[in-house]
Formats: C-alpha cells, sequence, structure tokens
C-alpha cells in the first residue's frame, strides 16, 4: 500500500498548528515575539521561492531607489513581521479590555466609538500589514461585532482552529466564497464588516484593476459594492507596529465616495490611502505575496518576473476604459 504523504503532512501540520495554540498562550508576548523574530529570520533563509518573489516585487515597486542590502533586509523584516503576526493570532486568548492599552494604541478606534461610530455598521477596509490578524479582535473587544472574511486553507485540518482564534472577541468568521450576501446581510442588520482588499483576485473572477505602486494588478471590489448597497462608510483601516513591540490601530478617514463613483474608483481610491503607509514604512507589508499576478500587453514598465500577460486581465483593462469612456459622456 502506498503512503499517503500528502494526508501525513496536513495531520503533521495539524499538530503543530495545535500545539501552538495551546502553548503560545502561557508565554509571555515579549518571548513570543523574540521566537516570532527568530523563526521569520529562519523562514526569510529557507524560503527561497518566497524570498525572489519578495525581491521581485521590491525591484519592480521600488527599482534603483533602494540597494540590494536594503532590500533584503526589507525582505527580512517582512517574514519577521507575518511571524510576529501569527504568533500574536496565537496569542490572542489573553487579549482582554484590561491589557489592551498597555499593547495597543487605540485612540483612532475610541474616537470612533466616543462619536458612536460602535453603534453603526461600517465596512473595515483592512491591509495586510503590520499586526493585521489582530484589527478585528480589537473592534470586537471595544464592542464592535464583526463579521470577518477569512481565506479557507489548503489543509482543511486547520480552519478550525484558526477560526476558534479569530473569533475569540464575538466575531463571525464566514469563508470568501459566496461571501458576498452574506456580508451583506450582516450590514443590512447593523453588523460591520472587516475585509482585506490588497490582495489579487484571479482575473477570471468578478475583480477591478488598480494600479499598485505604479503598477496594475486585480483586487476585489466586494467593498465598493457593500457601500453602494446600504450606503454603510468604508473606513481603510491597518495595524501599524511602533517600535516597542506595541501596535496602533489607524483607522484612516471614512472615503468620501461621490453617488456616480464605478466601483474601480472606490477600488483605487481605498488603495490610495494605504500606499503612502507602505512607502513610509514597506517592511510590514507582505512582500513575498504575488502581488501583481498579471502583466498588461503595452506595459511601459518592468513587471515582476512572475506576472504573464492574460486574456481575462486584458478584458478587465478594457471594460476599466469602457466604462470611464461611458461615465464622461
Amino acid at each position: 500500500m502506498q503512503f499517503d504523504w500528502k494526508r501525513f503532512r496536513y495531520r503533521a501540520e495539524w499538530i503543530a498548528v495545535r500545539t501552538c495554540a495551546v502553548l503560545v498562550p502561557r508565554l509571555p508576548r515579549p518571548v513570543c515575539q523574540s521566537v516570532a523574530d527568530v523563526c521569520g529570520a529562519f523562514a526569510f533563509l529557507l524560503h527561497l521561492r518566497g524570498r525572489d518573489v519578495a525581491m521581485q516585487n521590491l525591484d519592480s515597486a521600488f527599482g534603483l531607489g533602494l540597494s540590494r542590502a536594503r532590500k533584503l533586509k526589507l525582505v527580512r523584516k517582512s517574514y519577521q513581521y507575518f511571524a510576529r503576526a501569527m504568533a500574536d493570532l496565537f496569542w490572542s486568548r489573553r487579549l482582554t479590555n484590561q491589557n489592551l492599552p498597555q499593547i495597543i494604541d487605540t485612540s483612532d478606534l475610541d474616537r470612533l466609538t466616543g462619536e458612536g461610530g460602535e453603534g453603526k455598521a461600517a465596512i473595515f477596509a483592512c491591509l495586510h500589514y503590520g499586526g493585521f490578524e489582530w484589527i478585528a479582535l480589537v473592534l470586537g473587544l471595544r464592542g464592535i461585532k464583526c463579521t470577518v472574511v477569512t481565506q479557507s486553507f489548503k489543509n482543511p485540518l486547520l480552519n478550525t482552529t484558526f477560526n476558534d482564534l479569530r473569533e475569540v472577541s464575538g466575531h463571525q468568521t464566514i469563508r470568501r466564497e459566496g461571501a458576498i450576501l452574506r456580508l451583506y446581510k450582516a450590514l443590512r442588520a447593523k453588523r460591520s464588516v472587516t475585509l482585506a482588499v490588497d490582495l489579487t483576485v484571479s482575473a477570471k473572477l468578478p475583480s477591478v484593476p488598480i494600479t499598485c505602486f505604479g503598477m496594475q494588478t486585480s483586487v476585489t471590489f466586494a467593498h465598493a459594492w457593500l457601500h453602494k448597497r446600504t450606503g454603510a462608510p468604508i473606513i481603510p483601516t491597518h495595524c501599524e507596529p511602533l517600535p516597542d513591540g506595541r501596535y496602533r490601530l489607524v483607522l484612516h478617514a471614512p472615503l468620501e465616495i461621490a453617488p456616480d463613483a464605478r466601483h474601480q474608483e472606490i477600488a483605487q481610491a481605498c488603495w490610495d490611502r494605504f500606499e503612502p503607509v507602505i512607502r513610509r514604512n514597506p517592511a510590514p507589508w507582505l512582500w513575498m505575496y504575488k502581488h501583481w499576478r498579471y502583466r498588461p500587453t503595452d506595459a511601459g514598465r518592468d513587471y515582476p518576473e512572475y506576472a504573464n500577460e492574460s486574456p481575462h486581465f486584458r478584458k478587465l483593462l478594457a471594460r476599466m476604459e469602457k466604462e470611464k469612456a461611458h461615465s464622461r459622456l
């Protein structure tokens, strides 16, 4: 009988994740951060494919503006910030309203709730940056219950553990597939929603093109669609790492959206709030992710080597141009 390596690997991953879920909350958070930094540094050294993607991304985004040594340092830090975000997610059962002020600067959120924002449904459009895993958790602890969109793992054994961790402050997690109607119902029921808006969506699926670091990519327009249908404000949100190991939850001003704004324009406006944040401090973003999978046929600049031309992306760009022309009439 042939040995099932995939099943063995899935079971080993599950054991590792369950072990972390039990052990990490028992440790002081500074210890968890130090261990995460070591793990992130090892991942930087061993994960050659991801490191190559990250270097390509930085080359394309910043070109000669950054030296190779500087880019390598940024990639290593990016791995470490991601490892810290995962460690914090496992540690999240220890997060309470009592210790929250010592760990996270929530002045933006305090201002929102002080203005009565906790009683109004909002669309928190999130960036994979710094302590992104804690955005929804902090909102929940401050009384803003959310429906949270998450992505399924290839290993289905991991989903239950991660869902439990992400729901510790009273949230409801849902899968990305078919999520739009459930998010709509949540907003109609005066429940806020959080969703990531900076990951590439296949051009074969409903998506819109935006310009990101001077390059075009395809992203979700779920936040734009939901705003159009419910009127809920879109609040771009990210979790900024601070030098002392703390975070600052940054709630940008709600987007000012014209009644006739197209989905693409709304998605672009949201990204335009985030790009200056990343340019100012690039390391906390997920540089090892393939943010630019599609290269336009007439691209006037260099794209990462992994980017390919796609007939679906060409159609997406053509549709955007057609919509822009129609809106000018």
